[in-house]
């Protein structure tokens, strides 16, 4: 007999697991794309729990796997394709340094993207968080391998805050590195392209002017929540595509991107956001785009309800940017 899918030890989609992080000198199998957790929450500003996001969204994806996973709708199977998709567990980090937990988690993100395809070409990592401060160390890893990218964020904050406003008007620099000012960290280290762009956004800015002025200098334009009424999915789509074209491209989903109905498990939740249907037939949409990383995150399972919607909604998000990065092979 096989166990069942909701059996044994949970990996994302049930996939092998593969010990990433292994020292130097023992063998670790090669593979393509391999899915990486990162436990890690203390630089929110609102409630606490992402620390235990990449189990939750692994608990979400208990019946996935490779013998039922073809899509109803492209009649394609990202497990059974050409890549070998792994799942490398998470990164051990200290929950008492912020510091110096986010160097942990650079250092093991350069570690796995050391690592080699078959074909001895770099892997792409999907990043199951934690708290959205955690795309920082993926962006610096991402950059070492393929350059600047343009980054598409889903998310109901812009994130661009300058540390000096969102950090307690400049507390400390500790203070200034959190879930909401990390993509201004991330502009000011050269990691984010000027052709980058944020989709979902319906959150209160803190400065009216301001906010928006610095969120254009750090390189991004802006798709708001509502616009999907007045343009629908292929809008929002055409939008997105037309911004990025042409460039190496990170996906970072936030999953407060969706309304709370749909997402209630997440840190600072926003009503009026997207539907998890809306949301997942944007990302399909984005088919063909050459995206090098990509990232779900702020997913807090202790506030789900018992029908784990948020979890289940975000194992199909990040079984949807598997997806993307299976149908374009990029060396």
């Amino acid at each position: 007999m096989t166990a069942p899918p909701f059996a044994g030890l949970t990996t994302f989609a049930n996939l092998p697991y593969v010990h990433c992080l292994a020292p130097g000198g023992e063998v670790v199998p090669p593979f393509d794309i391999a899915f990486l957790g990162a436990p890690f929450d203390t630089a929110t500003t609102g409630r606490p729990g992402a620390r235990f996001g990449p189990n939750g969204v692994r608990a979400g994806s208990r019946r996935m796997e490779a013998r039922t996973g073809w899509s109803v709708y492209t009649g394609e199977n990202p497990f059974l394709d050409w890549a070998t998709v792994v799942d490398c567990g998470d990164v051990p980090l200290t929950f008492l340094d912020n510091t110096v937990a986010l160097r942990q988690l650079t250092s093991a993100h350069k570690v796995v993207s050391a690592r080699r395809t078959a074909a001895g070409k770099t892997p792409r990592i999907i990043t199951l968080g934690g708290d959205h401060t955690t795309t920082l160390p993926a962006l610096r890893s991402t950059v070492r391998h393929w350059g600047p990218v343009s980054v598409i964020h889903f998310d109901s904050h812009i994130d661009t805050w300058d540390p000096k406003v969102l950090a307690g008007g400049g507390l400390s620099h500790y203070a200034g590195v959190n879930h909401g000012t990390f993509l201004h960290i991330a502009h000011e280290e050269g990691l984010v392209a000027n052709s980058s762009i944020h989709a979902g956004i319906r959150a209160p800015i803190m400065r009216p002017r301001g906010d928006v002025r610095n969120d254009e200098r750090c390189g991004f334009a802006m798709v708001k929540a509502r616009d999907i009424d007045r343009v629908g999915v292929a809008g929002v789509v055409s939008a997105l595509r037309k911004r990025v074209n042409g460039t190496n491209v990170y996906i970072s989903v936030d999953i407060d991107v969706l309304d709370p109905a749909f997402a209630p498990a997440t840190g600072t939740a926003e009503p009026g956001g997207w539907s998890t249907r809306e949301l997942l037939a944007v990302l399909d949409g984005l088919s063909g785009l050459e995206i090098v990383g990509a990232d779900v995150v702020e997913v807090a399972p202790i506030y789900d309800n018992p029908g784990e919607t948020t979890v289940l909604a975000a194992a199909e998000v990040a079984l949807a940017l598997l997806t993307l990065m299976v149908q374009t092979p990029i060396g």
